[in-house]
């Protein structure tokens, strides 16, 4: 679903990545794991069109199109602060999606989505202004669900969540994969990153310097190979 090769970008004489490769199958999520500047929001603004690769194939969905039209197409993305109408409800918000996407939204159709999100019925109804960030991500959810998209990239997606919004969002992640999404979510949680997905790897200097599947590892050697790597690196 997601096929990352060869994939460079840089700024001026400084090169952000190099030749990153990485690859995400349908039904799986792929955590990226790396410190602050590793190249993970690069990655993840190359992959979806909002910066211009210098050089490298980038494929979503099997679709030859250009990122950009190709992210329109499949994927949907899910930032860590999910902007929407604040003067808008909730339903208002998604309403308002799906018309941008072409569609005729039918109020029964998006309130299922939000149940299925796992958003309260008492904040359906209310204006976005006063929505915790937890609930924020669940709308977000509904707008890739909306959409079909077959391609999720979330960044930061736990990051200022309380315990449980965190396990409830991560729950609702797992389901998506189980039914067949790809998952990109970059994150510096490496206990949810541990807890949710199938594979991780860990971006340093804009390369990928370790790959692990996360069912032969604990969250305690996770954090162990982060480490070692990064010390490294040093």
């Amino acid at each position: 679903m997601i096929r990352i090769q060869k994939l460079v970008k840089r700024y001026d004489n400084r090169t952000v990545l190099h030749g990153l490769d990485l690859h995400v199958h349908d039904g799986e999520v792929y955590a990226l794991l790396g410190p602050n500047g590793a190249g993970k929001s690069t990655t993840i603004g190359c992959l979806l069109g909002f910066v211009q690769a210098d050089d490298g194939v980038i494929q979503l969905a099997g679709s030859g199109l250009p990122p950009a039209q190709a992210a329109v197409e499949h994927a949907a993305y899910i930032a860590e602060n999910v902007a929407l109408y604040e003067r808008l409800t909730g339903v208002e918000n998604v309403e308002f999606f799906m018309r941008l996407l072409g569609r005729t939204p039918r109020r029964a159709e998006i309130e299922a989505l939000l149940e299925r999100a796992g958003l309260p019925e008492h904040a359906w109804h209310r204006m976005a202004q006063g929505y915790s960030k937890g609930m924020r991500q669940k709308v977000g959810i509904v707008m890739a669900l909306a959409k079909g998209a077959r391609v999720l990239v979330l960044d930061e997606p736990t990051s200022g969540l309380d315990p449980e919004a965190s396990v409830a969002f991560g729950e609702l992640v797992r389901t998506l994969a189980d039914d067949g999404a790809a998952v990109l979510m970059a994150t510096h949680d490496l206990f949810r990153a541990q807890e949710l997905a199938d594979r991780c790897g860990m971006l340093v200097g804009g390369q990928l310097a370790g790959e692990w599947k996360l069912g032969d590892l604990n969250a305690g050697e996770l954090e162990r190979n982060y480490l070692d790597i990064l010390a490294r690196r040093v």
